[in-house]
C-alpha cells in the first residue's frame, strides 16, 4: 500500500481506502455484517488507513459498523475516519410508522452540530477526522450556516479537517465556491472514473491551485468498470443501482466502454477493477480513492491497485 498527504493540510492516507456505504445494510442489497467486518479487517490489515462512511448510510449502521471493527482492533491507531453530515434522516419516519420517509438534505448550522455530535456517539471517538458535507445543492451551500458549522466544530475541537462532497455531475456549476471556502475546506470528495470526467474542467485545477486534497468516489462506477455487468444486467428492488445503472445508462457506458478496452490490454496482469482505480489517482490534483466493497476477495482486489501506482500519461485515455 502506497501513502500520501491528503492535499496541502490534510492528513496522510493510503492511496485506496475503502468506501464503507455498501456495508450499510441499504441500497446495495442483502448484506452480512459478519461479511462486512471481516471486509473491513481486510482492508485495514493490507494498509487501508482512509474509511470513507456517512451518518445517513444505513442510517447510522455504517458508522457502527466501522466502531465496531476499530475497538476489536484496540483502537483507529493509524485510521482516519471521514464520515458526512447533511443528509436528515433522523425525523425521516413516514406517517404510518411502517417505514421511512425520504432522507431530506438539511445544512442548518445547527444541524450540522447535531449531526456531528451523533457521529462523535456512534463512532465512538472525542474528534472526526474528517466531517464532509453530505453533497448539497448549490442553494444551500450558498447559505453561510454550513461553513459556520465546519468552523465552529474545528474550533470546538470536535473534527479535524473540514470537507465537502460536491454533489454529483456538479463539479464545474460548484466549483467557484472552493474559490470562496478554500482557506476553511481541507478536503473534497469528488465523483470521478474512467467514464466520468466532469472535475477536470473546472475543479481540479482549482484545487491544485489551492492545495486542497482531493478523494475520489465511484471509482469504479458502482462496479461496472470492474467488468460486472453486462446489457442485460438486472438489480434488486432493494438496490439503489437500479436507477443509478438503468438499462438505459447501462447501454450508453457500455458504449463509451467498450472503446476503452485496449486500456485493460496494456495491463493483463491487473484485473479492469484495478486498472479503473488506478487511473483515478492518477491526475495529479487526486490523492485517494474510496472503492465500496461488501467482500473480503473485492477487498484484496481494490487495495492491491495502491501497489501498480498512478497509470502512464501515454496510458490515460482522452476525456470524451
Amino acid at each position: 500500500m502506497k501513502y500520501t498527504q491528503l492535499g496541502k493540510r490534510g492528513p496522510m492516507v493510503s492511496t485506496m481506502g475503502f468506501g464503507s456505504w455498501g456495508i450499510s445494510g441499504m441500497d446495495w442489497g442483502a448484506t452480512d455484517d459478519e461479511v462486512s467486518r471481516r471486509a473491513l479487517h481486510e482492508a485495514l490489515d493490507m494498509g487501508a488507513t482512509l474509511i470513507d462512511t456517512a451518518d445517513n448510510y444505513g442510517r447510522g449502521h455504517s458508522e457502527k459498523l466501522v466502531a465496531e471493527v476499530l475497538r476489536e482492533r484496540g483502537g483507529a491507531k493509524n485510521a482516519v475516519i471521514a464520515t458526512k453530515a447533511g443528509n436528515d434522516f433522523y425525523n425521516a419516519k413516514s406517517d404510518d410508522d411502517e417505514g421511512y420517509g425520504p432522507i431530506k438534505s438539511n445544512t442548518d448550522k445547527d444541524y450540522i452540530v447535531f449531526a456531528c455530535e451523533q457521529s462523535l456517539k456512534r463512532l465512538g471517538v472525542d474528534c472526526i477526522d474528517i466531517l464532509q458535507l453530505h453533497s448539497p445543492s448549490t442553494e444551500l451551500l450558498d447559505r453561510d450556516d454550513p461553513w459556520e458549522a465546519l468552523a465552529t466544530l474545528k474550533q470546538q475541537g470536535k473534527i479535524r479537517h473540514a470537507g465537502w462532497s460536491v454533489q454529483s455531475f456538479q463539479e464545474t456549476d460548484q466549483a467557484f465556491l472552493l474559490d470562496r471556502h478554500h482557506e476553511l475546506v481541507d478536503v473534497i470528495q469528488v465523483r470521478y472514473n474512467l467514464l466520468e470526467r466532469e472535475a477536470e474542467k473546472v475543479l481540479f485545477p482549482k484545487a491544485l491551485e489551492y492545495g486542497t486534497g482531493v478523494i475520489v468516489r465511484i471509482p469504479i462506477l458502482f462496479g461496472f468498470l470492474a467488468g460486472k455487468f453486462h446489457r442485460e444486467t438486472k438489480f434488486g428492488e432493494d438496490d439503489h443501482r437500479r436507477f443509478n445503472l438503468s438499462p438505459e445508462k447501462l447501454q450508453s457506458y457500455l458504449e463509451r466502454w467498450e472503446g476503452m478496452q485496449d486500456l485493460y490490454f496494456r495491463y493483463p496482469e491487473q484485473t479492469k477493477a484495478q486498472v479503473s482505480l488506478r487511473f483515478c489517482i492518477t491526475h495529479p490534483a487526486c490523492h485517494t480513492a474510496i472503492p465500496g466493497a461488501k467482500t473480503f476477495s473485492q477487498v484484496r482486489d481494490n487495495c492491491a491497485a495502491s501497489d501498480f501506482g498512478p497509470l502512464a500519461a501515454d496510458d490515460v485515455p482522452p476525456a470524451n
